[in-house]
């Protein structure tokens, strides 16, 4: 196992874990400060795709100014830590009926990634040699600017 690979590894872990305990977190602010976490992760993740500049500008964007407005909004309204409901008490296991078709959602999902990726044979192989331009902040600048102008306008305007 190479070193890219545990890298990988680790900042999908990273990802993953952050992502968990955004959701399962009582404390709002501690789920904000794990989705900045979450964000690094991904951050990590496009480094190793060989997409610096779309990893700083997940740092810059999403981690630095999105998640400090969110700290912000939860910290200004003073939103309470959420509480253990009486059935929560009573029932320390989830409830039946949402974890059963939140299960069953997960598998047809998988099951239908599974689906699509098999159909798809040799994917990566036409990927590497779209994105070797792509990496490169000049050439983005030129092809954003250029080929994509009034997309690139029309988005800035919705901005």
């Amino acid at each position: 196992m190479g070193s890219e690979q545990l890298l990988f590894y680790a900042f999908a872990a990273i990802a993953v874990f952050g992502s968990l305990f955004v959701i399962v977190q009582r404390n709002p602010i501690y789920s904000v400060l794990a989705l900045i976490g979450s964000f690094f992760g991904l951050s990590g993740l496009y480094v190793l795709l060989e997409a610096p500049f779309v990893a700083i500008v997940q740092i810059i964007i999403y981690a630095g100014a999105i998640m400090v407005l969110f700290l912000f909004t939860v910290m200004l309204l003073n939103v309470p830590r959420e509480g253990a409901s009486d059935w929560d008490r009573a029932h320390p296991l989830p409830r039946p009926w949402p974890t059963r078709i939140g299960a069953v959602l997960a598998l047809a999902l998988v099951a239908q990634l599974v689906w699509a990726l098999s159909r798809m044979p040799g994917i990566a192989d036409g990927i590497g040699q779209q994105a070797t331009g792509i990496s490169d902040v000049g050439e983005l600048g030129r092809v954003l600017f250029t080929d994509y102008m009034f997309a690139f306008e029309v988005t800035s305007i919705l901005i």
